[in-house]
């Protein structure tokens, strides 16, 4: 089973590689931009074949190592 783990700043805390992002994008000339915010995408195989079983187990792995849930949320993705 293959999982993806999309993982963002939560609202309220300060993005600054978003705002980087966003003040770049301006000075390109999209100045309709507004609200930038960036993120990462962790992907990976898991020998699991029970899609409950898999959904918290990866939810596990979120909250204990690939997400800081203080000021991350994140959302799961199996396929």
């Amino acid at each position: 089973m293959k999982a993806k783990v999309h993982v963002f700043l939560k609202p309220g805390v300060l993005d600054v590689q978003g705002k980087a992002v966003e003040q770049a994008l301006h000075g390109l000339g999209w100045t309709g931009v507004e609200g930038v915010r960036v993120g990462k995408t962790i992907e990976f195989d898991l020998a699991a074949h029970d899609r409950a079983a898999a959904e918290a187990e990866v939810k596990a792995m979120c909250d204990k190592l690939l997400a800081n849930t203080v000021i991350e949320s994140y959302r799961v993705e199996l396929t």
